[in-house]
């Protein structure tokens, strides 16, 4: 993922130094220095990894971190823009439209372009950090016991504590969690970036999270990026189930319902087990309904198919940026954000609590704590 992003960053930096930086009427030494500028950001995660922190957790101030990732926003929204405006230059050209070409060409139209990209990026970024708002969704599930009608499952994914995202960020998160006053609270993956040590004060205000079933949590891809058998036993020191490719059963008036956990696919680059229903579902009570913690979507259809009846799910963020979806969902098997019915299972993809901080940025996608209440078919 990493490279990938480097080289198509790279990519979008020359285009806004061709297109807007280097046709400015300033002199040399400033264009070339905006120039640089532009690189710098585009390449800054992996400036940053050479000598703070990783790609995965830069370790910088804060601030210094909003500014990064507000400068690599807009460059994406620049490079954007100016491709819209190229675009419909061509084809002011190909239709031989005189005034539509002149005013595509006006020297105003580009630096108003740039500076807008970097108002939204300012915005987003915001948003981003903002403290997420809780949002409540019921989900009829067939064959579910009378006794967990209204049963509340609270699901917190992506939350990414990290130097961007601290100790204090985190605690709001977790006291507005706990006011929603939830049966059980589920965690579906990314919930840190960075080393246990470097996380020490950031992840510790998951423990105060609080249900009458506990929490249950399962990885996401960023678990692996930094010790990750350390942070599977840091987890369970705060008190927390982690479900790795098994089950645990909550039980309420003699009814039983079953939360199966997997892994994240990347688990292949550490050698550590990949994600496995089979063996997570191995011994479950058949008749009780499967709620299944998954960190990434994209598998809803195969796991639909193995009577799976809910499956909650993050990792994509949403999107982001509104538009940005359409590409996100294509690595994701068509799911991005929301509930979808596959196959007689309902998928929750939700767009996370947090975002990592090489990419923190929300526009028109809002952070969010999900309720689930569940609910016995009315029809």
């Amino acid at each position: 993922m990493f490279p990938v992003l480097s080289v198509i960053a790279s990519v979008l930096a020359l285009y806004i130094v061709l297109r807007l930086v280097w046709p400015l009427r300033l002199p040399l030494a400033v264009r070339v220095l905006l120039s640089l500028l532009v690189f710098a950001m585009a390449l800054h995660h992996r400036i940053v990894a050479q000598f703070a922190g990783t790609m995965a957790s830069p370790e910088l101030p804060k601030m210094v971190i909003a500014v990064l990732a507000t400068g690599f926003t807009s460059l994406l929204l620049g490079a954007l823009f100016l491709l819209l405006i190229d675009a419909a230059l061509l084809i002011a050209r190909l239709l031989k439209s005189a005034r539509s070409t002149a005013a595509l060409r006006a020297p105003w139209l580009r630096p108003v372009a740039g500076l807008t990209a970097l108002a939204l990026g300012i915005f987003g970024v915001s948003q981003g950090m903002a403290v997420p708002k809780p949002r409540s969704i019921d989900v009829e599930i067939a064959g579910l016991p009378a006794a967990f009608d209204g049963y509340r499952v609270l699901q917190l994914t992506d939350i990414h504590a990290s130097r961007l995202l601290t100790g204090d960020w985190v605690r709001k998160v977790v006291a507005e969690s706990n006011a929603q006053h939830p049966d059980l609270i589920v965690i579906t993956g990314d919930l840190i970036d960075g080393t246990v040590a470097a996380r020490a004060d950031d992840f510790a205000p998951l423990g105060d999270l609080r249900a009458p079933d506990g929490v249950i949590a399962i990885t996401g891809n960023h678990e692996y990026y930094a010790q990750y058998a350390h942070w599977m036993k840091a987890f369970r020191g705060l008190g927390m189930q982690v479900l790795e490719n098994t089950h645990t059963e909550v039980r309420r008036d003699g009814a039983v319902l079953t939360i199966a956990g997997v892994t994240d696919p990347v688990a292949a680059r550490y050698g550590l087990p990949l994600p496995d229903l089979d063996a997570a579902l191995a011994g479950s009570n058949p008749q009780a309904p499967v709620i299944l913690l998954d960190h990434r979507p994209r598998e809803a259809v195969a796991n639909a198919a193995r009577g799976v009846k809910l499956q909650l799910s993050g990792h994509t963020h949403g999107g982001h940026i509104i538009g940005m979806d359409q590409l996100v969902k294509r690595a994701n098997g068509g799911f991005v954000s929301g509930r979808y019915a596959v196959g007689g299972m309902t998928l929750y993809v939700s767009n996370g609590a947090g975002l990592w901080p090489g990419f923190a940025a929300r526009i028109g996608v809002p952070s969010e704590i999900t309720l689930i209440t569940l609910r016995v078919p009315r029809s």
